[in-house]
C-alpha cells in the first residue's frame, strides 16, 4: 500500500463558521493514491502500543504529513491505526482504521476485523480514563449516503459528555450535518500523548493480571 507520488491532498478541509460537514466531497478520496488515511497510515509505521515511542520521537511527528494537517496518532499496529479526528464532535474523538486500503466494513479481512474489535475496547478504556467521560459512541458509517467522507473504513470513537441543551446538534453533526470546529493542535499533542500512555497502560495491567491468573 503506497500513496501515489504525486500526493496532495489529505484530510478534507476543515469547514469555516458558515460550512455545513455536508459539504465535503467524498469523490474526491476514491482510490487509494488519493486516500488520506492511507497517506496517514505510510507515513506512520507500527510501535508497541504497551510501549508507546516517546512524544518527541520523530516516528509520532504530527507534522510529517505536512502540508496536509497534522496527524496526532494515538496506536499503531501493523494491521491497524488510530488517530485524533481533526474536526472533534468532543473532546477525545478518535478515529480507527486498517492500514490496507479497505472503502467498507464489508472490505476488511477477518484478521482486520478481528484486530479492530480488540483495540475499539482498549481505545474505549483509555478515552475514559483520559476525559473522565464515561459514556461514549462507536459509529462507523459505510458509503456517502451513510455519512462517510472518506471512503476507507474507519471507526469513530466519541466520548459523549452531558450534552443538556445539545443532543440534537451533537447526533445531527455525527452523520454529516451541521457544523464541527477545528482541533487545537498543542491541545491534540498533549491529548494523543495521554491517550497512548492509557492504552500502554491499560495494556501492561491486563498482562499483570493474565500472569497472576495463570498462578493461580
Amino acid at each position: 500500500m503506497a500513496p501515489g507520488a504525486d500526493f496532495e491532498s489529505t484530510l478534507p478541509p476543515a469547514p469555516n463558521s458558515s460550512t455545513s460537514a455536508t459539504h465535503f466531497d467524498p469523490t474526491a478520496y476514491d482510490t487509494e493514491s488519493t486516500c488520506p488515511f492511507c497517506k496517514i497510515a505510510e507515513t506512520y509505521g507500527p510501535y508497541d502500543p504497551a510501549s508507546p515511542p516517546s512524544p518527541t520521537s520523530p516516528s509520532l511527528c504530527p507534522e510529517a504529513t505536512a502540508p496536509s494537517p497534522s496527524t496526532f496518532v494515538v496506536l499503531s499496529t501493523p494491521l491497524l491505526i488510530a488517530f485524533l479526528d481533526i474536526l472533534p464532535l468532543s473532546h477525545g474523538h478518535v478515529l480507527l482504521c486498517p492500514r490496507r486500503h479497505a472503502p467498507k466494513l464489508t472490505s476488511v479481512t477477518n484478521p482486520e476485523a478481528a484486530a479492530m474489535g480488540v483495540y475499539l475496547r482498549l481505545l474505549s478504556a483509555a478515552l475514559v480514563r483520559v476525559t473522565g467521560v464515561k459514556d461514549w459512541n462507536v459509529v462507523q458509517n459505510n458509503g456517502a449516503a451513510a455519512a462517510q467522507v472518506v471512503p476507507h473504513m474507519h471507526f469513530h470513537i466519541i466520548p459523549r459528555p452531558d450534552l443538556t441543551g445539545r443532543r440534537e446538534r451533537f447526533t445531527s453533526t455525527m452523520f454529516g450535518r451541521g457544523q464541527r470546529e477545528d482541533l487545537d493542535e498543542e491541545e491534540g499533542a498533549l491529548l494523543a500523548e495521554r491517550i497512548r500512555d492509557a492504552v500502554g497502560e491499560i495494556l501492561r495491567e491486563e498482562e499483570r493480571d493474565e500472569r497472576k491468573k495463570a498462578k493461580l
